[in-house]
């Protein structure tokens, strides 16, 4: 779980991530021109590259090969994760504190 948040902690694997939400199944080339015009972010294909390899690493984006085309989708699962492990065990809400603190 600490591989995500360390993934996570980067802006530019941000922008990748919230532009796969926006439109799945993207080539690099096409990320590549999006975050340069939407978002003014100048990285080499290099880079942008390396950050998708971290991104997939830890799960949160799935690639497909269609010929010599490699799509890149945003895959959520390990952020579900994160969110049910802090998720109450009750189904009437969170357990009160002893404290008193709501």
């Amino acid at each position: 779980m600490g591989d995500v948040f360390r993934a996570l902690a980067d802006p530019t694997r941000r922008a990748i991530l919230d532009e796969l939400q926006e439109h799945s199944g993207q080539t690099l080339f096409e990320l590549i021109n999006r975050l340069v015009t939407r978002h003014g972010l100048s990285s080499t294909r290099q880079a942008v590259s390396q950050h998708l390899a971290v991104l997939e690493a830890v799960g949160l984006v799935r690639t497909r090969r269609e010929g010599r085309y490699k799509f890149h989708e945003l895959d959520t699962a390990p952020l579900r994760a994160i969110t049910e492990r802090w998720r109450p065990t009750s189904e009437t809400g969170p357990e009160e504190d002893p404290c008193g603190s709501p």
